[in-house]
């Protein structure tokens, strides 16, 4: 008697890319291990391979998106609040540093998993390549007027300057909270409150290069 061949199920209407990303990390936690291939992925889900790639191009690609869902939620949280409106850059800073470490204190698990336990320091700064790039541009729009250069080049140049100095923050406190053992976490709320004081007093005072550099060193001590 001939076999019936399995058909595909058809792809949910509900499959969007937050979904097939919030698929991608429960997997990644019960299994230990990133999917083999989009194919067995979406099979195990239940729709379509075709359905994954409307909205990712590869597992890696899907890997790489987690952490900019994690800053377009924070982003999106903290515009819809209304909490930055009116205020300063510093303040701007601060109620996205502490909406982001809020979120990604939800997902702990899977950034631990996603960065904490890479072998390969280098590739778990690679996984957040596309976060870099949101978050700074994230950090050139909520700064637009903080530098007061008259000169568009200097100004520019002292732009470029400041949205790589967060970055270099970020990861410092991104690293900070990895390794946090405190209740709750508040250590890390004080580090983020500490560091960001002392980042804008140190520009107030030192040329943006100066406090990039320093960055530079801190993150490649720490990532020994």
């Amino acid at each position: 008697m001939a076999t019936k061949t399995k058909a595909l199920p058809p792809a949910s209407v509900d499959l969007t890319a937050d979904k097939i990303t919030e698929l991608y990390m429960h997997y990644c936690l019960e299994n230990h291990k990133k999917p083999e291939s989009v194919y067995l992925f979406s099979k195990e889900h239940g729709f379509a391979e075709k359905d994954f790639y409307k909205f990712f191009t590869s597992i890696d690609s899907l890997e790489k998106r987690v952490f900019v869902s994690f800053h377009n939620l924070a982003a999106n949280l903290i515009s819809q609040s209304g909490e930055i409106d009116g205020v300063g850059f510093r303040d701007k800073l601060l109620a996205y540093y502490f909406t982001l470490v809020e979120i990604l204190t939800a997902n702990r698990s899977y950034v631990v998993f996603a960065l904490k336990e890479e072998k390969n320091k280098l590739n778990g700064i690679l996984k957040l390549k596309e976060f870099r790039n949101s978050f700074k541009e994230y950090i050139h729009e909520i700064s637009d007027g903080y530098l007061k250069a008259k000169s568009e080049r200097i100004r520019k140049a002292q732009q470029d300057a400041l949205e790589e100095g967060a970055w270099i923050q970020l990861l410092l406190t991104l690293k900070f909270w990895l390794d946090d053992e405190s209740v709750g976490f508040e250590k890390t709320d004080l580090f983020i409150e500490k560091s960001i004081r002392a980042t804008f007093d140190l520009i107030d005072t030192t040329p943006l290069e100066s406090v990039i550099d320093f960055g530079k060193f801190l993150i490649k001590e720490k990532l020994k």
